[in-house]
């Protein structure tokens, strides 16, 4: 959960993201992005990371629960909306003692983890807001019943199961998001190295913009997802059978590779592999690593949305053999690929742009009141030293005049005269 370590430090004290951290963190989702939603919840789970900031509590739950025998069977047997809509979470109240007492343990550990956190961001803060409500602050994580820190009970597993589902719905639309505002700040940041150069050099460096696009843009045909073309070509190069024999009931078998009879979303992106190697490769400086990880996100986006007809973001076997004998997987339309459609308009960039301004001129202000600040700190100091030094002045000669007082003779002894 490196890249979750990464995310919540950016949250918790606010730190701008620029291309090069925007870029490793949009790697770092894409590689870990695990199961979701229904794949969570139904079916256990691999060591794949969903991306969520509380992944570890919501698999220690799940993974406790499923060795209760009652449970793990309501588990697998449950529908996606009635999981949804809390029938599953009743049936805590019958599982065993002991995974109770997991449970309970769990949760005291998870409060405490968040209190760990609330801690360290007002450590980060520099200690404002000391005096803070930590309750009104655990209000924030939506998956816990805060109110009852010490043991967990039913609505403790239905606000998992929604928080996970509603957060995991929402995870590639947020990913897609992160994606436009990486390319708009590549795009910002190669304006304003044009503004740096002079004439030529902003024609030098634009033409070489333009032959690293047609270079890119050159590849060849992208298969359209999921359909005949581009599974058989996975068929012969990756699984080296021949495409004449290609049968989708062992297509399927060959890469359900936990072999739980379903496509799970990890399951299906590693089926454009091969699509996505005819447009990047890493060692080319035009293919950028961060698009390719959105190209693949779009395919098994829109794989789901073709043949997942129950909506449980999951393939099972029937729904991939009904697919097959569709129009669509044995005539598609081409496939257009992200250099044809452009993720952002210039309005978009226009705002983004002027998003970026605004930020820079409140550092500026920022680093500017500091600067001041500095100043009249540095004067201050000044006075004091000025200050300490008039009144060492000041000591030095009140000891001088003690010194001199003590040296002179007492008055009745003056003008005496002294006899041998």
């Amino acid at each position: 959960m490196a890249w979750l370590v990464c995310a919540l430090t950016e949250e918790m004290v606010n730190i701008p993201l620029n291309r090069k951290r925007m870029r490793s963190l949009l790697l770092c989702k894409s590689q870990s992005c695990g199961l979701i939603g229904s794949l969570v919840l139904k079916r256990g789970f691999t060591h794949q990371d969903t991306g969520l900031h509380y992944d570890r509590y919501l698999r220690e739950v799940i993974d406790f629960l499923e060795k209760d025998q009652h449970f793990r069977e309501k588990l697998h047997n449950t529908d996606m909306e009635d999981i949804k809509q809390g029938k599953l979470a009743k049936e805590l109240d019958f599982v065993s003692h002991h995974v109770r007492t997991k449970l309970d343990e769990l949760k005291r550990q998870e409060v405490s983890r968040l209190r760990a956190l609330i801690k360290a961001k007002q450590d980060i803060e520099g200690g404002k807001d000391m005096m803070m409500d930590h309750q009104a602050l655990l209000k924030q994580f939506e998956y816990l019943n805060h109110n009852n820190p010490h043991t967990f009970e039913v609505e403790d597993l239905d606000r998992l199961i929604k928080s996970a589902t509603n957060d995991l719905e929402n995870y590639d639309k947020e990913r897609h998001e992160e994606f436009k505002r990486y390319e708009m700040m590549k795009e910002h940041e190669r304006r304003e190295h044009l503004k740096t150069l002079d004439e030529d050099g902003r024609k030098k460096e634009e033409e070489h913009h333009e032959e690293l696009k047609k270079k890119h843009a050159d590849h060849p045909k992208v298969n359209h997802p999921g359909s005949q073309d581009q599974l058989k070509e996975v068929w012969e190069e990756a699984d080296g059978l021949d495409p004449e024999d290609f049968d989708p009931k062992t297509f399927f078998s060959l890469h359900d590779t936990n072999g739980d009879g379903y496509f799970d979303e990890q399951e299906l992106e590693s089926l454009f592999t091969k699509e996505l190697e005819k447009v990047y490769d890493p060692a080319n400086e035009e293919d950028d690593m961060v698009e390719m990880e959105e190209e693949r996100l779009r395919m098994r986006e829109h794989v789901m949305n073709e043949v997942d007809t129950n909506k449980d973001r999951l393939v099972s076997l029937d729904e991939f053999l009904i697919a097959t004998k569709k129009k669509e997987f044995l005539e598609p339309e081409s496939w257009e690929t992200l250099e044809q459609n452009q993720a952002y308009t210039e309005e978009e960039m226009r705002e983004f742009e002027e998003h970026l301004a605004r930020e820079e001129k409140d550092l500026n202000q920022k680093t500017l009141d500091l600067q001041k600040q500095k100043e009249e700190l540095e004067r201050q100091q000044e006075q004091l030293n000025a200050q300490k030094l008039e009144l060492q002045q000041v000591g030095v000669e009140h000891m001088a005049r003690l010194k001199t007082q003590n040296a002179e003779p007492p008055a009745e002894h003056k003008g005496e005269q002294i006899y041998l």
